[in-house]
């Protein structure tokens, strides 16, 4: 899908789909396995021939949905680069710094472009709007991260809000897309949003984590990136819960730089990074729940796709990279 005229363009829009920087692929796993969970068994009246050709094109427009997904995320990677000036990604140098920001600010728009166009060749109205939505969600994520005030950056609601905006939207409307290319009811479609919903939260929560217990090399990017960035994430708000005297730190981070040394001090002296963990585990219960309530089947591909997708709430809480 990422093909484009202008050779240095193309390399661009290539940059993390090439092996070795490529990610997780944690969102198009997502995605495959929910079509499978959610498979919808053709009519028997069908003849066996004609059920196949129908579950081959379904599969092929739900990959569709996954292919689309990783090119928005990608895209919003790319925007997300320029706007912190990183020069780190995935364990390499970010494309604004190895290419300069004005070819990865296009690099990442030719991305949204493509997955616009495959998009509105699965010629589903509700679908195109699910996803038109969730680039809306970045963009408004982004601008409330950038525009927020002291209050604001201080309140944990809507640091969640930003989060479900900027990382769960992306997982949960594209889980539903995939619900209703299968025809699912609108009970199922939406028991697929909150497993996306919820396991974006807990992954968020849980890079937030990271952010202050991992390394550099271990996270493909600067650790305490947030907080030298003057960001507040998770376990920074509950640790000013307990001390409140950090918020005065907080609001200093980006004037005196050994501020950030100070509220890692209290952020150590508190119970931020456990409770973090504990948020981040009532979401991957509440994920897993889901696919719990999803409705009862025989079919053993349609089990296994499931239990792994439950697997996925475990590993989300318990990786360290």
């Amino acid at each position: 899908m990422v093909v484009a005229e202008v050779p240095k363009l193309a390399s661009a829009a290539e940059y993390f789909f090439k092996r070795g920087v490529e990610g997780k692929q944690f969102r198009p796993t997502i995605l495959l396995l929910m079509a499978t969970a959610l498979n919808v068994r053709v009519p028997e009246a069908l003849a066996a021939e004609s059920s196949d050709i129908i579950s081959s094109e379904l599969r092929v427009r739900q990959r569709g949905i996954a292919e689309i997904t990783e090119m928005i995320h990608v895209a919003s990677l790319l925007h997300d680069d320029v706007l912190d000036d990183a020069d780190t990604r995935r364990g390499v140098g970010s494309l604004n710094f190895v290419m300069g920001n004005k070819i990865s600010v296009l690099a990442g728009d030719f991305l949204l472009s493509r997955a616009c166009v495959a998009l509105a060749a699965l010629k589903n109205t509700e679908v195109v709007s699910l996803l038109a939505t969730v680039v809306e969600h970045l963009v408004t994520g982004e601008t409330m991260q950038m525009t927020s005030t002291t209050d604001q950056r201080h309140s944990m609601d809507y640091y969640m809000q930003k989060t479900y905006y900027k990382t769960a939207s992306l997982i949960s409307n594209s889980c539903k897309a995939v619900a209703l290319l299968a025809g699912q009811s609108a009970e199922v479609a939406m028991l697929a949003f909150e497993y996306g919903k919820n396991l974006g939260l807990a992954f968020q929560l849980i890079d937030d984590v990271l952010d202050f217990t991992g390394t550099s090399a271990s996270l493909g990017k600067g650790s305490l990136s947030d907080i030298r960035h003057g960001i507040i994430t998770a376990p920074i708000l509950f640790a000013m819960e307990e001390f409140p005297q950090l918020r005065k730190v907080v609001g200093q981070l980006e004037k005196d730089p050994t501020n950030v040394d100070i509220a890692l001090e209290y952020l150590g002296k508190s119970n931020g990074i456990q409770r973090t963990r504990e948020l981040a585990m009532e979401h991957a219960n509440l994920a897993a729940a889901a696919i719990g309530s999803l409705p009862e089947t025989d079919d053993e591909d349609v089990k296994r796709s499931r239990r792994a997708l439950i697997d996925l709430t475990h590993r989300v809480i318990t990786r360290n990279k």
